[in-house]
């Protein structure tokens, strides 16, 4: 129970007691560092019910406090506010019931389940979809952030107690994968991922690169015949070559739809490899093939239910005009679906595929903001109950430094070139501080890796997503400071102590009878204490980025608990077994938030 939880009935109580008032919530804050105390009161909000002032207010409720609740141990009052000091019984108490404790912090599905009938929608599954490729090249900068979101968001509403189904939509069919294929057929010379050595997503990238040359050549020869370029564009022969290829796919003509397959493998292994190297994973696939024709159904309920509108030419529309937005179109007149129709076809399709996913979460970059609320909103209007809990985790670009990294065709940073790129740069930095005496080659490159992939995942996800990022490679990997490697650091040092502490700190359990805690070591609790309301708030608000910094305050306590107060030099035996085991639990969180953030900590560096 959170030291909020225990202090809220408690102070209901007092102001029953004193006042004769319900009051049905109670305002907390962290108090000043300028003033004593642990928790501090707002109490202001009170005004408006007890006619006192503040001062007096504030003065009444610590007293009764203090007299009647154990582990309020003194308080002050400064103006509006109620300073509230906590017995160091409390606090050594919460720490005694954590320690051992593997899964501090989560909260298990299970747990939920004596949740009320009112509180079943907040405990149904969550689908997360993140990545959402096109398979007509590799996954670039714009994924990483992509993915590393994602994956983590996920990973944070788990911990807060619900079942995440991880999912993607493969954007598999269309002209994109078309130009790859016809680049091949003419000038492939039957290569293959095993032929050239190149991963699968690269090879099929080259030949959309080799299209795009081609097709602006033949672009520039027809403009040099007299054609003007929007003409030449659309007769241009290779296009016009591509454009009958797509036709021939979805007529089902066995050759194209033979190589399309086998391209499209040799991308998904690649995209594979990728993303075992990032560290992210899914439960579910779901292919833009099979789900391009979903949702015309729907189109017709949402037609006899007047939701919807048919022009004259056939196409049908939606009119959101009264609701801020505009008129959207969700059939074209010659019957086809739009992006729209997709979308609404393939949400219906995953609640039907997983009947217990009660919402959804998209990462999806914010250019996209405006087709979200429309298709948020199109569901709700055609009446399912899980479009309220439908979320856009919507993101800004990741911006490089100009010159910091090279980059295929000087536009857009393959996602493998980054991370061995970052892998590079950590041992470039490794090596100039000269501290792996001792470690093998492989350990090395293993350390290598998971410093550099940590410093990248801190840097992306210690932002919030919704602010545009400028990464720069050197400056996340860099030793001090709110980075991954600083926290990877610390948690190192930790386990360099635990290696060091030769005799049996585990078994034993401290009061405060024995041991009289020090205020490095109170500040430290209190941190982790926070840990669990961290992981809720996250989830909430869908934001890596709370458990990135809350790790990072974690770390600077621990660093001036660290250089404040002997540890394994300690002359009082009780203090040395304490401390250690205070040290271990915070490793133990540092570890446990960086999983949620899909980052490894080293046992040594």
């Amino acid at each position: 129970m959170s030291l909020i939880q225990t202090l809220t009935p408690e102070i209901q109580k007092a102001i029953q007691v004193v006042f004769d008032t319900t009051i049905e919530k109670i305002e907390f804050q962290a108090t000043r560092r300028e003033f004593e105390g642990d928790i501090t009161m707002v109490i202001f909000p009170l005004l408006k019910q007890i006619k006192s002032n503040p001062v007096e207010l504030g003065n009444k409720i610590g007293a009764y406090l203090v007299e009647n609740v154990k582990e309020v141990k003194a308080f002050n009052v400064v103006s509006g506010f109620l300073n509230i000091v906590i017995s160091d019984d409390y606090y050594m108490h919460f720490f005694n019931t954590i320690k051992a404790d593997s899964n501090f912090g989560f909260v298990s599905p299970k747990e939920d389940d004596t949740r009320g009938e009112a509180e079943l929608s907040e405990v149904k599954a969550v689908m997360v979809e993140y990545s959402s490729p096109n398979t007509n090249k590799p996954l670039h900068l714009g994924h990483v952030r992509n993915n590393l979101l994602g994956f983590s968001v996920a990973e944070i509403i788990k911990a807060s107690g619900k079942k995440v189904y991880k999912t993607q939509i493969i954007n598999d069919r269309g002209i994109h994968i078309c130009k790859s294929m016809l680049a091949w057929q003419k000038s492939g010379k039957n290569e293959t991922p095993e032929s050239t050595g190149l991963k699968g997503d690269k090879l099929v990238g080259n030949y959309y690169v080799a299209f795009d040359k081609e097709y602006k050549n033949q672009i520039n020869e027809l403009v040099a015949q007299g054609k003007t370029e929007d003409d030449a564009k659309k007769l241009a022969p290779i296009m016009l070559e591509a454009q009958q290829m797509l036709l021939d796919w979805e007529a089902g003509k066995p050759e194209v739809i033979a190589l399309w397959k086998t391209m499209n493998q040799w991308v998904y292994d690649g995209f594979a490899s990728t993303y075992q190297n990032m560290g992210v994973d899914f439960d579910s696939y779901y292919y833009e093939s099979n789900t391009y024709l979903l949702g015309k159904d729907v189109v017709q309920i949402g037609l006899e239910k007047g939701i919807f509108e048919k022009d004259p030419d056939g196409s049908v529309w939606i009119d959101l005009t009264e609701d801020g937005l505009d008129r959207k179109i969700v059939l074209r007149s010659d019957g086809t679906a739009v992006y729209m129709t997709q979308d609404i076809g393939t949400a219906i399709q995953r609640v039907k595929d997983f009947p217990d996913v009660g919402g959804m979460v998209y990462t999806v970059g914010n250019e996209q903001d405006y087709h979200f609320k429309v298709l948020f909103l199109i569901l709700k209007k055609l009446g399912f109950d899980w479009s309220k809990n439908l979320f856009h985790l919507s993101y800004g670009m990741v911006d490089l430094p100009s010159g910091k990294m090279k980059s295929r065709e000087g536009t857009v940073v393959d996602a493998d070139d980054l991370m061995q790129e970052m892998t590079q740069t950590a041992q470039n930095i490794a090596e100039e501080l000269g501290k792996l005496d001792g470690y093998t080659e492989t350990e090395k490159a293993e350390l290598y890796r998971t410093i550099g992939l940590g410093a990248l995942k801190y840097y992306i996800l210690k932002v919030d997503p919704k602010k545009r990022i400028l990464f720069n490679p050197e400056e996340s990997v860099d030793f001090a400071g709110n980075t991954g490697p600083f926290i990877q650091y610390t948690y190192a040092r930790i386990q360099s102590i635990i290696r060091k502490a030769d005799f049996d700190f585990e078994s034993s359990t401290f009061s405060v009878a024995e041991i009289s805690l020090h205020e490095k070591e109170k500040e430290l609790i209190k941190v982790l204490a926070l840990y669990p309301e961290v992981i809720q708030n996250a989830a909430h608000n869908h934001s890596p980025a709370l458990v990135a910094n809350y790790t990072y305050d974690l770390v600077k306590e621990y660093n001036s608990f660290y250089q404040s107060v002997p540890i394994l030099g300690s002359d009082d035996e009780k203090a040395k077994k304490f401390r250690v085991q205070l040290s271990k639990k915070v490793g133990e969180t540092i570890a446990s938030a960086f999983g949620l953030l899909g980052i490894s900590v080293p046992e040594r560096m």
